[in-house]
């Protein structure tokens, strides 16, 4: 059985174009997240998922420096890349990851995995994104590829094909759903560990300085208690209008 991760990764944000390659200490935003994807103690493979456009050869290129496969499929319809990318590799669980949440947990990521395998019997998809009770940015996402294909198969709206967990979670009638929600140490639902825009990247550079030259391993608690330290920095992307709201249950 193969466990393994995609992160979602491209050059055309929006908000803040080539947010992914952006630096930070140093390496690439997308390298950083890569190294701690590595760090989970259950996933097998971490895959980048990409698109075919040419102006995505420079994360191809990086994660083939990496050491990490790559899969390259439509710009806009994510939800078949990451569909062709667990086909194409070979998945049997798949834990999702995005390019611009630069900071996953491993130890709540292998957290996340190992509830989903002990009650595989019971949910087909293990979440923490319905409703926002963990800071956003820490996301996890498990469910077989098996559910996603069904999925894909049965996705018809061209706007949530855009998207990859919606076209599951929304359908609790033939999904065995599972959102873990935080305990009191981790609800920072207000704490915004993700990038959009420069504020974010503002605020994720002001953690990664901090921990990463003397513990590259740093944990979500860890950035809480820096956060809470300096509430000024947590401040500072606060207001920003996130779109992933959409989707939540909050």
């Amino acid at each position: 059985m193969k466990i393994a991760a995609t992160v979602q990764a491209r050059m055309g944000s929006s908000r803040l174009p080539g947010k992914v390659l952006k630096t930070i200490i140093g390496k690439p935003m997308l390298e950083l997240e890569i190294e701690r994807i590595r760090m989970s103690a259950l996933i097998d493979e971490v895959i980048v998922a990409t698109s075919v456009e040419e102006r995505d050869d420079p994360i191809e290129k990086l994660a083939l420096e990496t050491g990490v496969k790559c899969f390259r499929g439509s710009e806009n319809d994510v939800l078949s890349r990451i569909a062709g990318a667990l086909k194409a590799f070979r998945v049997d669980i798949h834990a999702e990851f995005m390019g611009d949440n630069p900071i996953p947990d491993p130890l709540l990521v292998d957290a996340f995995i190992g509830y989903y395998l002990k009650n595989v019997d019971t949910y087909d998809y293990v979440t923490n994104a319905l409703k926002t009770t963990y800071p956003p940015g820490a996301e996890v996402f498990v469910y077989s590829a098996s559910v996603l294909y069904d999925a894909e198969s049965r996705a018809t709206d061209p706007f949530l094909r855009e998207h990859v967990a919606p076209n599951i979670c929304r359908h609790p009638e033939r999904y065995r759903i599972c959102n873990l929600e935080a305990p009191p140490w981790f609800h920072y639902p207000d704490l915004h560990l993700e990038v959009d825009t420069q504020e974010d990247f503002e605020v994720i550079s002001a953690i990664y300085e901090h921990f990463y030259p003397s513990n590259p391993g740093f944990c979500l608690a860890q950035v809480i208690d820096f956060m809470n330290a300096h509430p000024e920095l947590a401040a500072l992307n606060q207001q920003t209008e996130r779109r992933w709201r959409v989707f939540r249950k909050d």
